[in-house]
């Protein structure tokens, strides 16, 4: 038998096409291979072209084939093939035996029914709840009856579940993105429309709405940018950077620029970096200037008056030393793992003596616009933004990041990286 070909430039979806006219031959053969005495739901091995059944078993979408003699007769409904990717989905330890035994959704052994017993292909979505919960679109085929009148029909699995989380993040994203961005236009509207109005020869009135008309303004800009870098930043993710980067340097760059804004908040910044060159790692030094800024910024809007931010480096550490927590009455969680881990990481850790989170709260952090109710930012709200952006740098870079806070306690963000090859041994932080 010959074996079907993709054409030229086709996606997945010509697998199951290009297979139903072969599976249709194989299976029409099945009664007239099989003996008198034979079950007659029991699929013999002569009745399956080798070299056939070898193409199917390699086909990474998940294929049964199921058969049915009677509409009314629910159990007789059984799968005679199953591909080793079915039996790994469904958990299934043989090639054929009762379909209801595999798949209970109703939805699914309905479509099953229309593409048995109605002569027509048929789909459906099939959820698998669990800890692994899955979004998989099932589809069936009708193939040709069978010489003894049973009839067959061939069923797909094709995995939705990452194109359904991905289409969910599409549209809270854009909804908040709206949300965010209509409030302070509406603010300046409305601020707009008082001007024209009775505000008009208000000087007083006048400085103070232009001031806030101001601040809104900046907010929406502060708003755009973000949603630009983070639009950047996810389409160049999956490709790593290759440059070198003196990550001490690239945090005493941040905190120079940020001291006024610190002393005019009343806060201190203390710095305790490892000195410059010992802590080169692998990325895009405009990338890991804005984690570290990103970082700083968080830590000063919710850092009170008189309270001080250390920022700390280390190098020559382990991934588990980096990702390891560092204080004993706080909740620690990692909001980013690397999926490979190298020999020895730079650590970098913002801590500061603000209100601190409960730890319901932690996993949520790195959401696009996700903030905690009741507490405040600071003079200039924040975009929600910021850390969703430092994680998705931090996955480009093949590194991590964890959170260590509790309520009352202030707030620890670690962001590791790898280091170059050969790195210089390990260093001990010193206070600059």
């Amino acid at each position: 038998m010959s074996l079907p070909q993709p054409s030229t430039g086709a996606s997945r979806p010509w697998t199951i096409s290009a297979l139903v006219g072969g599976l249709a031959r194989l299976f029409s053969g099945r009664r007239r291979a099989a003996g008198a005495g034979e079950a007659p739901n029991t699929l013999r091995a002569a009745a399956i072209s080798p070299d056939y059944a070898r193409l199917v078993n390699t086909l990474p979408d998940p294929i049964l084939v199921v058969s049915g003699s009677d509409v009314e007769d629910v159990t007789g409904r059984r799968y005679i093939f199953a591909n080793p990717a079915a039996r790994e989905l469904l958990r299934m330890d043989h090639e054929h035996g009762l379909l209801v035994s595999a798949i209970r959704d109703p939805q699914v052994l309905e479509t099953v029914d229309e593409a048995l017993f109605g002569g027509i292909p048929a789909e459906c979505i099939y959820e698998i709840a669990g800890a692994q919960a899955k979004v998989l679109r099932v589809q069936a085929r009708p193939l040709a009856e069978a010489s003894d009148g049973e009839r067959m029909a061939v069923l797909s699995f094709r995995d939705e579940t990452e194109l359904r989380r991905v289409e969910r993040t599409r549209v809270d994203f854009l909804a908040n993105a709206s949300h965010e961005l209509r409030t302070p236009l509406a603010s300046l509207s409305g601020f707009i429309e008082t001007l024209r109005g009775h505000a008009r020869e208000d000087e007083g009135a006048r400085d103070r709405f232009l001031g806030i008309m101001q601040a809104q303004a900046e907010r929406m800009s502060r708003l755009i940018d973000d949603l630009m870098s983070l639009s950047r930043i996810e389409l160049n993710e999956h490709v790593p950077p290759d440059n070198e980067v003196d990550l001490a340097a690239a945090v005493m760059d941040v905190v120079d620029g940020a001291t006024l804004m610190a002393k005019a908040r009343g806060v201190t910044l203390e710095p305790h970096l490892v000195p410059k060159g010992a802590a080169c790692i692998v990325g895009d030094r405009d990338q890991i200037v804005q984690v570290v800024q990103n970082l700083v910024d968080n830590a000063l809007k919710y850092s009170p008056v008189g309270s001080a931010i250390h920022i700390t480096l280390e190098a020559g550490l382990t991934a588990a030393q980096a990702a390891a927590g560092r204080r004993t009455d706080v909740a620690r969680l990692s909001l980013l793992t690397p999926d490979h881990t190298a020999e020895t990481y730079a650590v970098l850790r913002v801590s500061d003596e603000g209100a601190g989170m409960a730890r319901q709260h932690l996993p949520r952090l790195t959401e696009r616009f996700y903030r905690i109710e009741g507490q405040k930012s600071g003079e200039k709200e924040g975009t929600g933004l910021g850390l969703a952006i430092v994680k998705h740098i931090a996955n480009r870079h093949r590194g991590g990041l964890v959170v260590e806070s509790a309520e009352g306690r202030g707030a620890t963000f670690t962001a590791y990286f790898p280091m170059r090859a050969g790195p210089p041994a390990p260093a001990v932080a010193k206070v600059s």
